[in-house]
């Protein structure tokens, strides 16, 4: 029981406390399946080790909370400045991304030492905030949470793609945790119309409690008449797609991504295997398509969503469809429509927008400027949330974004068509 008095308990210092706790402990609980040395290996350099991402997210609030705001606060390792910073080249060099898998050292128990050390001081912070100070670290603590909270989703992402690497295939956790969502059983597609006309997309931290910078501001858009499938596009659907020839098909293909299917020779969605596959001998695997996940290598479920696709390869199948993927503000105002399923904690859902400002934008102040702004070129929006997607971080306004080659995150698909 706290010892702060009932009055201080309810007030925001208080609950931001509570959520930083929860936030931090839910981190662990992502890392607990892993031994350490799952939690050293970097299997792309797109993807980052476990425990990296354990020292980051802690970084993160020690450099931008706790160096600034408790004074004579003492840092854990100087070290882990150089070490553990990511992208924000105004703070200064940092160790190579494509090289974090060499980071043996500092071992797991030293990160999780500094996890420690870094919460305690957290803790203390909070707990003595009084409105001044609460009014100068709100902003900052809840960038820091929704920060880790993404890192939380990259965990998930990066330890299936390294694992997928070990010949075994070992399962990250049994099928029937609870994480492992499972989509209802799929009907023939409708098709929900939108009138078009004007809509208001983005979002306001005012109204919403958080939003990204790249989420702001506000803005009217001009839609026209459209319609949406009902719900995502199936496993059963997309392998109709490989087995009518969708990967030898040009003609279905944007231009860089039918290089791309030449170059890496893909022929089904990252994670998808032959029953002939060498790493199933021993597996009674039976006919037919078996996937590779979290709970490990399962027969392919037909009536759940495909997952694990690039940008690329929902165009291609759109296409072959006879249908387009949505633009990201039809997918927004779109949602809460009735009649539409699976718009969000099953798979992100690529959209037909690259990842732009918004009209007015700018970045945050300070070292968060570096967050979002300077990744808007060369990628793609996705919009949702997947079932790696943290409790309590999802929002219709948010915009997930990647490479259109990126195929290792929990990507899939809805239709669209023209009125």
């Amino acid at each position: 029981m706290s010892s702060l008095p009932r009055s201080r308990q309810a007030g925001p210092a208080w609950q931001g406390q509570q959520r930083y706790l929860a936030v931090r402990a839910y981190s662990l609980a992502l890392a607990a399946p892993l031994s350490p040395e799952d939690q050293c290996v970097q299997s792309m350099p797109d993807a980052s080790p476990t425990k990296w991402h354990l020292a980051h997210t802690t970084w993160f609030f020690e450099t931008v909370i706790l160096q600034p705001h408790l004074p004579g606060y003492a840092v854990f390792d100087p070290h882990f400045h150089y070490l553990f910073n990511s992208y924000y080249e105004a703070l200064g060099p940092r160790h190579p991304r494509p090289l974090r898998g060499l980071l043996t050292r500092p071992a797991l128990q030293e990160v999780l030492a500094y996890r420690q050390h870094v919460d305690a001081a957290m803790q203390s912070l909070l707990q003595d905030a009084g409105p001044g100070l609460w009014a100068q670290l709100a902003g900052a603590l809840m960038l820091g949470l929704q920060h880790e909270q993404q890192h939380q989703e990259l965990m998930l992402t990066d330890i299936l793609h390294a694992l997928s690497c070990n010949p075994l295939l070992p399962a990250y956790r049994p099928e029937d945790e609870p994480a492992v969502r499972r989509a209802g059983e799929p009907d023939p597609i409708r098709w929900v119309e939108h009138p078009g006309g004007l809509a208001q997309v983005g979002g306001e931290t005012a109204a919403e409690g958080f939003v990204f910078d790249n989420e702001t501001p506000r803005h009217t858009v001009l839609l026209h008449p459209h319609k949406l499938a009902h719900r995502l596009v199936s496993n059963a659907e997309y392998a109709a797609f490989i087995a009518d020839g969708g990967y030898e098909r040009p003609e279905l293909w944007l231009s860089d991504g039918w290089a791309m299917v030449q170059r890496e020779g893909w022929r089904c969605p990252l994670y998808w295997l032959r029953h002939d596959d060498p790493r199933l001998q021993g597996r009674s695997p039976g006919p037919g398509w078996h996937v590779y996940g979290l709970d490990g290598v399962q027969p392919l479920r037909p009536e759940q969503p495909v997952c694990h696709l690039s940008f690329y390869e929902a165009a291609a199948y759109a296409e072959w469809a006879g249908a387009r993927l949505p633009t990201e503000f039809e997918w927004e105002a779109a949602f809460g429509a009735p009649g539409l399923a699976g718009m969000s904690g099953q798979v992100w859902q690529w959209t037909r927008s690259s990842y732009d400002p918004y009209p007015g934008f700018r970045p945050l102040p300070g070292i968060a400027a570096e967050y979002n702004g300077k990744f808007m070129v060369g990628q793609m929006v996705l919009r949702g949330s997947s079932l790696a997607t943290p409790p309590g971080h999802f929002r219709p306004s948010y915009r997930n974004f990647f490479p259109p080659a990126a195929r290792w995150q929990f990507s899939g698909l809805r239709l669209a068509r023209d009125a």
